[in-house]
């Protein structure tokens, strides 16, 4: 049986009488969310190796005048360097987050909301990667960031990636859009 959209449905016994749909990841769906993760996970480290590389004890470069400018720091915390004495929690919250956003994978069936969820969870495990294996240790590593704007925290392609995911997902709850890409009717809502 398929539901909207050609969305695989794997229907379980939920005991006598009663019998319940659980919705699974369309195939396409989520391959756009697992190439999309990849793809920005290591377009995120790259770039980190690249900044160390390259600004490490250089001044700051600028990129697009004093607007976007290149400024090496690293970050024990989460953004805006808030919580710098939570490194471990942070990054324990990472590996949560991670295994959330996982989960919820395992139900798309909607473009938009699998380029979000990519997103997000590239953004996540990008930082991750640095809390896991970047000075001074697993679990306590700082988040190389190096993309300045003005009157704004440094940041990176992670959290670029995380605020561009955010935004998708929120667009989609705002729409009335589910992860299984059928649109949620006033009815349905309580």
């Amino acid at each position: 049986m398929q539901a909207a959209r050609g969305t695989p449905v794997d229907h379980r016994d939920d005991g006598p009488g009663r019998t319940g749909e659980r919705i699974l990841a369309h195939p396409g769906s989520w391959l756009i969310f697992a190439s999309v993760t990849v793809l920005m996970v290591a377009v995120d480290q790259v770039a980190k190796v690249l900044a160390v590389r390259h600004l490490t004890g250089e001044p700051d470069r600028e990129v697009v005048g004093e607007l976007l400018q290149l400024h090496l720091t690293y970050n024990p915390g989460a953004a805006f360097s808030l919580g710098t004495r939570f490194t471990v929690a942070i990054t324990c919250l990472a590996w949560v987050a991670t295994l959330v956003v996982l989960w919820a994978s395992r139900r798309v069936a909607s473009k938009v909301w699998a380029v979000g969820l990519g997103l997000l969870l590239a953004g996540i495990d990008g930082n991750l990667v640095d809390r896991m294996t970047r000075e001074p240790g697993v679990f306590r590593g700082h988040v190389v960031d190096f993309l300045m704007l003005p009157n704004w925290p440094v940041f990176n392609v992670a959290d670029v990636c995380i605020n561009v995911g955010v935004g998708l997902i929120l667009l989609q709850v705002l729409r009335g859009v589910g992860l299984d890409g059928r649109r949620v009717a006033p009815e349905e809502e309580s």
